[in-house]
Formats: structure tokens, sequence, C-alpha cells
């Protein structure tokens, strides 16, 4: 096991910084998921870390050894991709064994080895099959050996669930943090589905255009973003974020420079107005029941928002009131940074007309 620290990290291509000045520490033994949307530079990070990747600058340290001139051989890191590069032409013991023949593991560790890892991961009976053969959750099984076997200090996972069906998926993803709990060894998963990432990380870094937005626990980061970029990315449906100037006339505290009003749908309750609640009044658009929840959308004079309710579904046709708690309201400057500590009285807020 090993701790990761990034130290200013930056990575270039031509004239584009895809990577920008990272500073991060990824805990000896952690869950660590690096999260954002295509292009923010998770997996140019990942493969720094790799030494798949040159950085441009700055220095990686794996556990008290900085590797910047470490070849990725040498890192004693093992990678598990998104495509799982199995040799076609041989079984699955030969795909598992490849890497011990490389380093010259005798023949008896080998057997001992490789007879360990495939009970752990569930190909005892698959060993003699070839990869073609197996469905895409036993091959991904064997790129998982095939990585195990070798007892790396890091596991570094770029995404390797997106080729399986949801079900496969959901499936995985237990099985991948039963390994982790199993190992103890250092994962490092990237990812851009933020349910992938809240499911399965005992830490999140979020990533946006070659920046941190925040490095948090799951709950933390989305109970308590640093910004309308993690408020947003973070949920699902995502936090409803109003312009500010088109409330605060409604609000106790008028003078408050704030730019962005957000709430959780989950918070948001639907004609069952309180004091010391924001009341919205608007027309539903649109119902989506998905079983033991129900996702509204209403038009209010302050935007389109969601509702999540667990409660009896509303008919469609009703012209309601949308109301949240004052607690349950975040504010945001107007350069989308969060403001906390923020008092807006004790009356209600309401919010008239559609």
């Amino acid at each position: 096991m090993a701790q990761i620290i990034l130290k200013d990290v930056t990575k270039s291509f031509n004239e584009e910084k895809v990577v920008k000045g990272l500073n991060l520490t990824i805990k000896d033994g952690s869950f660590t998921v690096l999260v954002g949307p295509s292009g923010c530079g998770k997996s140019t990070t990942l493969r720094m870390i790799a030494g798949l990747e040159k950085q441009t600058s700055g220095d990686i340290w794996i556990g008290d050894k900085c590797v910047n001139e470490v070849s990725p051989g040498k890192r004693n890191i093992a990678m598990v991709f998104q495509n799982y590069a199995l040799y076609p032409t041989m079984t699955v013991r030969e795909n598992i064994e490849f890497g011990l023949i490389n380093k010259k593991v005798p023949k008896d560790e080998r057997k001992k080895l490789i007879s360990e890892i495939s009970e752990i991961v569930g190909l005892t009976d698959y060993l003699n099959k070839k990869p073609q053969y197996l469905s895409g959750g036993q091959r991904q099984r064997v790129a998982l050996a095939r990585a195990m076997v070798k007892k790396p200090q890091v596991f570094i996972l770029d995404e390797p669930l997106s080729n399986l069906d949801a079900k496969l998926r959901n499936q995985m993803r237990t099985e991948l943090i039963e390994l982790h709990k199993r190992l103890g060894t250092t994962f490092v998963y990237v990812t851009h589905d933020q349910v992938e990432a809240m499911s399965m990380g005992d830490e999140i870094v979020l990533l946006n255009k070659g920046e941190i937005q925040q490095v948090a626990s799951p709950m933390n980061i989305y109970q308590d973003p640093n910004n309308v970029f993690t408020a947003e990315f973070i949920g699902t449906p995502a936090m409803n974020m109003l312009n500010y100037q088109d409330i605060k006339v409604y609000l106790p505290n008028v003078n408050l420079q704030a730019g962005y009003l957000g709430f959780r749908p989950e918070y948001a309750e639907i004609n069952h107005s309180q004091d010391d609640q924001l009341t919205l009044p608007g027309e539903i658009i649109t119902r989506e029941t998905l079983g033991s929840e129900i996702i509204y959308k209403v038009k209010t004079s302050a935007g389109t928002i969601q509702v999540k309710s667990y409660l009896a579904s509303v008919e469609m046709d009703n012209k309601v009131n949308v109301s949240v708690s004052f607690e349950h309201l975040y504010f945001f400057d107007k350069q989308g940074e969060r403001m906390r500590n923020v008092s807006i009285g004790k009356k209600p807020l309401v919010l008239e007309g559609v």
C-alpha cells in the first residue's frame, strides 16, 4: 500500500494546458475516485500517476519515492483499463500468468498465486477457457485478476465498467468495493459517472477543466458543495440553481450580495407550505415515475426546477406551490463560490406569480 502525492502537477499538449497545477494527496489504502465531465483531465492525471504520460511540470510521489523519472513497470502499479486488453489466443490462466512469467516468478509460486486470486474473483471454473467464451463481466474479472496477481502498491482503474450493461455494472461496483476492503490496497478510480463515484469511493476528487473543484467524502461533497459546479454536478437530479436577482426582492435580507440560490430536489415539497420556507407557485410540466420516487419538473417565474417526491403523485394539470425550508437553501456569490453562514431571517419567503 502507498499514498500518492501530486505537487503542482501540470500537463500540456502543444499549447493546451489540460491539467493545471494539481495538488492532491491520495491516502494510503483509500478508494479514491477522480470524477468529472469529459475533457476535465481525470484520465490524463491517472496516466501521469502510472507513468504512461510524462507531466509537463511538478512532482509525483508514490509512497516515500518521487517517481518523476521512474518507468511505468517499476512504479509497482497495476492498471485496469476500459478495454480489457486480454490476449485472445491465451486461456484465462495464461492471461493471468503472463506478467508473472515476465517477472521470472517460479512456477510453483505462480500456480499458488493464480489459484488464490482466481478464487477471490470467482474465476476458478474458467481458467482453461479463452476470452471469447467469457461474458463481459468475466473478462473484466480476468483483467482484475491479472492486475491483482502482481500484488501492487496501487491499483489504477480507468473507467473499467463503462463497457458493461447497467445490471452488470451495478454488480461489478459491489464486487470492486468488496475487493478493495479485502485487499486494503490504494485504489484510484476514474469515471465520468457521478453515481458510480458516489456509490464506490470513500473520497471523491471532482475535476473540471484541469482543476480540482473539491475533495471530500461522498456525503460531504453532496451536502456541503464548495461552488455551483460541484452543486450541479453531484446529485441526481442536479441541484436546482436560480439566479439570485430573480428572487432577491422576496428574501428578508435584500442586501445579500449573492449570485445564485440553490436547493436539492428532494428537500422541496409540493403543497406543504409552512413558515420559514421559500415558496414558489408553479405548474407541473412533466412527471417521471421511478418506482419509489417521482421526479417533477415545475415551471416557475424564477425558472424551471425539479422536485423529487416519495409521496403520492400529484395530478399533471394541478397548479402547485413548491416549498423549501430556509435551512436547505444554498447561496453562492457571483463567481459561483459558496457563501456560508448566511442568515436570511425567520419569516416566510414567498415568490408570487408564474
